[in-house]
């Protein structure tokens, strides 16, 4: 039997997330300033975009300049985009047969709708308003074109599991949701979510944006379908390349809705991302055969997903990102930001702001609601050098492991009273 969410989240919190990152063992200590570039900004919007490390940067340039054909960058290794693949995978609990590229957390959201025949199939799309407020538009469009959308409101902040469970009627075709939100910090209990849609017959999509390299990911152990995640958040990428999942088993039943020059192969050719390209018969010397070309599907979500090219130096990023976490271990970095979350909100409360992020939320994001935030903290913020995501009426600070208490006493002391 499966744990109610309040269950679930009173044994998170009785596990304290310090013992968590003490089983880690990590070997390196936070705050890692050393490997990120100095500045004078106290810089805690790292869930809007995450600063590009000294290793990734030269990562990026070793491409750029086997791009120049500069000769010195011949005895560079090229990344193993495969083995990048691999660490994402095992970041994530999942296959690497279960994971291919993708433009944007978007792309592969869109890709998933696609696959499942949206909004030509029709039938009923559940979703959340925690999940990512651009794909409200999405969603909207789609109950025009006669898809059934259903809205769980949020209450206090949080998605409730019994709301959940009163939309995902029989008939539900997909669960689509933020893992954590990107407004708050709110974290769906996804085990119990994929549990609720799979016995009314329905698939469960996550966007694990501010999920993956920040708190501890279990696709396989969750049960979800579909995931999909951008690198220029906590997996300290870029922009313009992620990751998309999709469950084996889940995908044999799909027909194919993307068709691209990496999800198709030469007969026979072995599993992987290299190239084997399909074979043609209308070129001169070209073997004879009774269609333009022979090919055969790749395997798994490189072969249901995979289309044209993508950024190679965002792969570089990427590849070093994956191993920058994988040192100090998500854990130790969910802790990390856990002890600098905790100032915060007791520094926000007791200035008057009305903090937005439930109190049991251990992700490293912590949103305070004010009325005109942006017209009225802009500038304070901006002449103390201090960067958070400032909206209309609302600020949201997201602390990472370059952080330290000096940028948060700095923010304290930048913001007025409520």
């Amino acid at each position: 039997m499966s744990l109610s969410r309040r269950e679930a989240l009173g044994a998170a919190v009785a596990l304290p997330i310090a013992a968590q990152a003490a089983r880690a063992a990590p070997a390196a200590s936070l705050p890692d300033k050393a490997s990120f570039a100095a500045t004078p900004v106290a810089y805690l919007d790292n869930a809007s975009t995450h600063p590009i490390s000294h290793g990734a940067r030269a990562a990026m340039d070793a491409y750029v300049a086997g791009r120049t054909l500069d000769p010195t960058a011949a005895a560079r290794k090229p990344v193993d985009r495969a083995a990048t693949l691999a660490k994402f995978a095992r970041l994530v609990n999942a296959d690497p047969n279960e994971v291919t590229w993708v433009q944007s957390t978007t792309m592969g959201e869109q890709a998933v709708l696609r696959a499942l025949g949206f909004p030509h199939r029709r039938g009923r799309i559940v979703t959340d308003t925690l999940h990512f407020h651009a794909a409200f538009p999405m969603y909207q469009e789609l109950g025009k074109q006669g898809v059934d959308v259903q809205w769980v409101q949020a209450r206090e902040g949080r998605i409730h599991l019994e709301d959940m469970a009163k939309a995902i009627t029989p008939g539900t075709r997909l669960v689509s949701l933020s893992l954590v939100s990107t407004y708050n910090g709110f974290q769906h209990d996804l085990k119990a979510v994929c549990d609720l849609a799979h016995a009314a017959g329905a698939l469960v999509y996550a966007d694990i944006i501010h999920a993956a390299g920040a708190v501890p990911v279990d696709l396989y152990g969750s049960g979800v379908d579909f995931a999909a995640c951008a690198t220029y958040k906590w997996l300290l990428g870029d922009f313009g390349l992620g990751f998309l999942y999709a469950r084996r088993g889940v995908l044999d039943a799909l027909p194919l809705a993307d068709f691209g020059y990496y999800g198709f192969a030469a007969p026979g050719a072995p599993p992987g991302i290299g190239l084997s390209p399909p074979q043609t018969h209308v070129y001169p010397m070209d073997p004879p055969g009774a269609q333009p070309v022979s090919y055969s599907q790749r395997p798994g979500a490189l072969g249901h997903f995979g289309t044209g090219t993508y950024a190679q130096a965002v792969v570089a990023a990427i590849d070093h990102g994956l191993d920058h976490i994988e040192r100090f271990g998500v854990p130790a970095i969910q802790a990390h930001a856990q002890a600098l979350i905790g100032p915060l909100r007791e520094g926000l409360a007791a200035k008057g702001y009305r903090i937005v992020t439930p109190a049991e939320a251990r992700t490293p994001l912590l949103t305070a609601l004010l009325p005109d935030a942006k017209a009225r903290l802009t500038e304070p913020l901006a002449r103390a050098q201090v960067r958070v995501s400032l909206h209309d009426h609302h600020l949201r600070v997201s602390p990472s492991l370059f952080n330290d208490a000096r940028d948060v006493e700095r923010l304290l002391a930048a913001l007025p009273h409520a």
